[in-house]
């Protein structure tokens, strides 16, 4: 017999909920955020290893910006699923016209 296929299936193209959204912002807010800690210790490592203060704040300065990509990255729309249409493939009506291509309507 074969095996049957007990997964879940999208039947809908709405949008997961706002629960599962926000769980998604969270993980991605913390997984970055994990590496703030880190790069302060690993400064402090590097101060006690080469007594170098300006490689220490070096290392330092690049766990600065760390907490406003977490902020952006995690307030970010979610990535848009290979289904959903494009908005901007097709040229727009008035695009065409300025390009000097007629418009047809049709009156009626």
């Amino acid at each position: 017999m074969g095996e049957t296929n007990h997964g879940a299936y999208l039947i809908t193209e709405a949008e997961p909920s706002y629960e599962d959204q926000y769980r998604a912002r969270v993980r991605r807010y913390l997984f970055i955020m994990a590496f703030r800690i880190p790069m302060l210790v690993l400064s402090a490592l590097v101060y006690t290893w080469t007594h170098n203060g300006l490689l220490a704040l070096a290392v330092l300065a690049v766990s600065i910006p760390i907490p406003w990509i977490a902020v952006i990255r995690a307030n970010d729309r979610p990535r848009r699923r290979r289904v959903e249409p494009s908005r901007f493939d097709a040229p727009k009506a008035d695009q065409i016209a300025l390009q000097g291509h007629p418009i047809h309507t049709i009156d009626g």
